[in-house]
C-alpha cells in the first residue's frame, strides 16, 4: 500500500465515510489496511499541515484553516526549520520522533 492509499484509507475511516468508519472513531482504534489491522496510533503520531506550490501564508491564517478543515485545533502553529529536523531526524537514524522535534521548536 502506497502511502497515497494508506493518506486515503485513514481519513476515510476517521471522517466517517468508509466502510471502517465507526470501528476507526474512538481511541485505540484500528483500520484493517490490506492484509493488516493497524491501530490508527501507530500510523503517525501528528499531522503538519504547510503551504503548498511555494505560497506564502502566514502561520495563523494557515492554522485556522487547517482547523476548520479538519475539525479541531492545532496544537501548536508557527514557523520552523525543516532542513534542521530533517537532518536532526536522519542523524538519529528514524529514532526521534519529528512531531517532538516541531513542538520544542515551535514552544520555544
Amino acid at each position: 500500500m502506497s502511502h497515497y492509499d494508506l493518506w486515503e484509507q485513514v481519513v476515510a475511516a476517521l471522517s466517517g465515510t468508509g466502510d471502517d468508519a465507526g470501528a476507526a472513531a474512538g481511541a485505540g482504534a484500528a483500520l484493517l489496511l490490506g492484509t493488516e489491522t493497524r491501530a490508527l496510533s501507530s500510523l503517525w503520531e501528528g499531522l503538519e499541515c504547510f503551504a503548498a506550490y511555494g505560497d506564502e501564508l502566514e502561520p495563523a491564517p494557515l492554522a485556522a484553516a487547517a482547523g476548520e478543515a479538519i475539525g479541531r485545533a492545532p496544537d501548536a502553529a508557527g514557523l520552523v526549520d525543516h532542513a534542521r529536523i530533517g537532518s536532526e531526524w536522519e542523524r538519529a537514524q528514524g529514532g526521534a520522533s519529528i512531531v517532538d522535534m516541531l513542538l520544542a521548536e515551535l514552544n520555544s
